[in-house]
């Protein structure tokens, strides 16, 4: 065969792949960044600055409740993606592991809510109501997650992007028609996101069942592995569930205005389209690298960096001198955020080229605790600079906080890269299998 038909025969499923992905993926994406725009130009600025708070609590539980366990799936299987039983047991495994953390997180994660709401002086019914939606789209949201990763796992993407497809879209058209009648509010926003929530949850779940076929047992060997997979990321993933609304929490904390949450709510809107690249990771590139063999890892992986860091600049670069190019999606209610939104991509950028790393770092088992000790310090060490020496009352300072934070993680991610290609994967055991076992040729 000719070096141009191997090339191709390469290449081929591999831009197939990207088609799709960009096709389903894009059309999922427009319709959630719609649905997002929508609430925040319908809504007052009060009840944007809620909705801003309720979705990103919503998004560190979720971290909380995953401590990293949903990276573990792939490095686990690895090639072995046709065992059905041994893709049944990891997720059973991992379902056990959820439910423990979900009832050891509810009273918590209840009291923190609380406490946030008295902040923001809201009525005890708002408080109690938002709370139960939080807590019941933690879970869906969870459910979701572990049972969409089977998709993934058996190359069911078709499936996949439908059901994500039919949720974003779904929702999208119900505010269409809600704002259309006149009836459109802050509580049935929440309520269609929770609908949409529970439907992939759902579907993800049947389909799941069916592409197995086997029944999964919960076992103490996979758990272990899968906590000895997560331990080393669990200490970083949790702290930056809230290092993730850090500015959000600072605000309502500091007891800034509601115009100050809104706006940076709408901000974060725009901040979800380099974020659109980084779905990528879970989809394709973490079981792309999970199941690559050590002779093309290198290469493949200096290749792949070289191409996210040029995508990552020049995105960056464009927003950063042309930021009118976007700026008329957040509507006249935001349009003096010129600089805000350069300073929003530029760090929006550095954290998509972070998680690209991340993602095949985890898919290679480059896990290691001295880079858990090293992020958590820098962060820390770059948060108490600004509250120190910057006053974070201005919404530009607290996005020149996050370009930093972002910054020190990749340095650390990237030497993470580095150790793990130079002295090799975290070293497990499963089911008594060997190293070389397990994983089917992965280093």
């Amino acid at each position: 065969m000719s070096s141009v038909s191997r090339a191709k025969s390469f290449l081929a499923p591999k831009l197939r792949h990207l088609a799709t992905f960009f096709m389903n993926q894009g059309i999922i994406q427009v319709a959630s960044m719609l649905y997002g725009l929508a609430c925040m130009r319908v809504l007052p600025i009060p009840y944007y600055a809620k909705y801003t708070l309720v979705y990103g609590y919503l998004g560190t539980l979720t971290m909380f409740l995953d401590g990293g366990t949903a990276n573990t799936i792939n490095p686990i299987i690895g090639a072995r993606i046709d065992d059905l039983q041994l893709i049944a047991d990891v997720v059973a495994s991992l379902r056990t592991l959820v439910i423990r953390a979900y009832l050891i997180l509810i009273p918590f994660a209840a009291a923190a809510f609380v406490y946030l709401a008295r902040r923001q002086e809201w009525t005890l019914q708002w408080g109690f109501e938002l709370g139960v939606v939080l807590l019941v789209s933690l879970w869906f949201v969870r459910l979701s997650t572990a049972y969409g990763q089977v998709l993934l796992i058996r190359r069911d993407r078709s499936h996949y992007y439908r059901y994500q497809m039919a949720g974003n879209v779904g929702s999208l058209v119900l505010l269409a028609l809600s704002v259309w009648l006149h009836i459109f509010s802050l509580t049935l926003a929440i309520l269609l996101n929770l609908g949409q929530l529970i439907l992939i949850a759902t579907l993800n779940f049947r389909r799941a069942r069916s592409l197995l076929g086997v029944v999964g047992r919960s076992t103490k060997s996979i758990r272990r592995t899968i906590v000895r997979l997560a331990l080393p990321n669990m200490p970083a993933t949790m702290f930056y569930a809230v290092q993730g609304q850090i500015t959000l929490l600072l605000l309502v904390l500091l007891g800034h205005s509601t115009t100050n949450v809104a706006n940076i709510g709408a901000l974060s809107r725009l901040a979800q389209i380099p974020v659109f690249l980084s779905l990528m990771n879970p989809i394709l590139v973490e079981p792309f690298f999970a199941k690559l063999s050590p002779e093309k890892l290198k290469r493949t992986y200096l290749i792949s960096l070289v191409l996210v860091f040029s995508l990552a600049i020049a995105m960056a670069t464009f927003v950063f001198y042309f930021p009118e190019s976007i700026s008329w999606l957040l509507g006249p209610k935001y349009s003096h955020l010129r600089l805000e939104i350069g300073m929003v991509f530029a760090g929006a950028t550095i954290v998509y080229a972070t998680g690209f790393m991340f993602f095949v770092n985890s898919s290679r088992r480059f896990v290691y605790w001295w880079t858990t000790v090293a992020n958590i310090s820098t962060t820390i060490l770059i948060e108490a600079y600004f509250i120190w020496k910057v006053d974070l009352s201005s919404v530009r300072h607290l996005l020149a906080m996050g370009i930093c934070n972002a910054a020190g993680a990749l340095l650390v991610t990237a030497a993470c890269s580095w150790y793990g290609l130079r002295y090799g994967p975290q070293k497990i055991e499963l089911h008594g299998l060997a190293q070389s076992e397990l994983s089917d040729g992965q280093a």
